[in-house]
């Protein structure tokens, strides 16, 4: 999955890397508004996938005295690094650059060279999109989009997807802007246009910093999963019941999992030994991103509770 997701970023970068420089001279030559909007777009995107990508890297870093569980909240960082990159470079600089074209209005020159340029940033963006759902699609596993996104563990496989989502519709609206305004000689369009692309990407970059601060300051598994691990747990013969199952992801496939249960009275130590065995491989058989197995024991023999006992996998 790691491997699919690098594929989707590096495709991404080399799609905007090329599709703002064609925007940029667009821009230069008509005087476009919107068109310049699209290539700060598009730069920003490309400067974004290095982002991610550093991300993938600095979260691969094994764990050392001060980073006991690793450096896999790195991707983490990252990402909510990028989505703020969104909303301040790509919307902030797109919403003032439409304002000052509302200011002073300029009449943009030949539309063909925006034609063209839209018309072959739409094509390469699609072929980025197509790769971002494919990666995003193993993941969703056919469930509802804006579930699989709060659930995902993997920020990278939403944030191209969705970059490249806001990029399309931009293309729509900055050819919705330059035609109308070329076509209706009305200079303030074109603003307008660059003013909705800048609209539409705070809003998605908001989206995104939501999503990427939950899983920063700690996001566990989801509700089923959760579920599901408690009914693994309960139904062992030597537990009587399970108090709490705490979980806390560290990287897309590194989460640790804090069971805190009550052994049966009868259960001698060595059983514990096993017990813990034996919940440990049906646990990971559940979720295999469970590296980290904690346990918790009370005894049920005495009436107060006594120090929980800590048995590390």
């Amino acid at each position: 999955m790691a491997s699919e997701s690098r594929i989707a970023i590096i495709a991404a970068i080399a799609a905007n890397l090329a599709i703002a420089c064609t925007k940029f001279v667009a821009a230069y030559f008509t005087g476009s508004s919107a068109m310049l909007s699209e290539g700060i777009h598009s730069l920003v995107d490309t400067g974004n996938g290095g982002l991610l990508l550093l991300g993938q890297y600095m979260s691969r870093r094994p764990a050392d005295a001060l980073h006991p569980f690793g450096h896999g909240k790195e991707l983490y960082f990252w990402s909510f690094v990028v989505a703020i990159m969104i909303f301040a470079v790509g919307g902030g600089i797109s919403i003032y650059e439409g304002i000052l074209h509302l200011i002073e209005p300029r009449e943009v020159g030949n539309p063909t060279w925006n034609y063209v340029v839209l018309g072959v940033a739409f094509v390469f963006e699609s072929i980025s999109w197509f790769f971002g759902w494919h990666a995003f699609r193993k993941v969703a596993h056919g469930r509802n989009i804006i579930y699989a996104v709060h659930t995902s563990k993997d920020p990278t496989t939403f944030m191209v997807i969705f970059e490249d989502s806001a990029a399309l519709l931009g293309l729509i609206v900055a050819f919705c802007g330059v035609f109308f305004a070329h076509r209706l000689h009305n200079l303030y369009l074109d603003g307008t246009a660059s003013i909705i692309i800048g609209l539409i990407l705070s809003l998605i970059a908001v989206f995104l910093a939501y999503e990427s601060k939950g899983l920063l300051i700690g996001e566990g598994v989801d509700e089923d999963t959760l579920r599901h691990l408690r009914n693994v747990v309960e139904k062992d013969p030597a537990i009587e019941h399970v108090n709490r199952v705490l979980t806390m992801h560290f990287g897309p496939e590194d989460a640790m999992l804090v069971l805190e249960v009550a052994f049966r009275d009868e259960v001698s130590a060595r059983e514990i030994r096993e017990t813990a065995n034996r919940l440990r491989r049906r646990v990971r058989e559940v979720y295999p991103p469970i590296t980290r197995i904690f346990f918790a024991s009370e005894s049920l023999a005495e009436e107060e509770q006594h120090d929980l006992e800590m048995i590390n996998s």
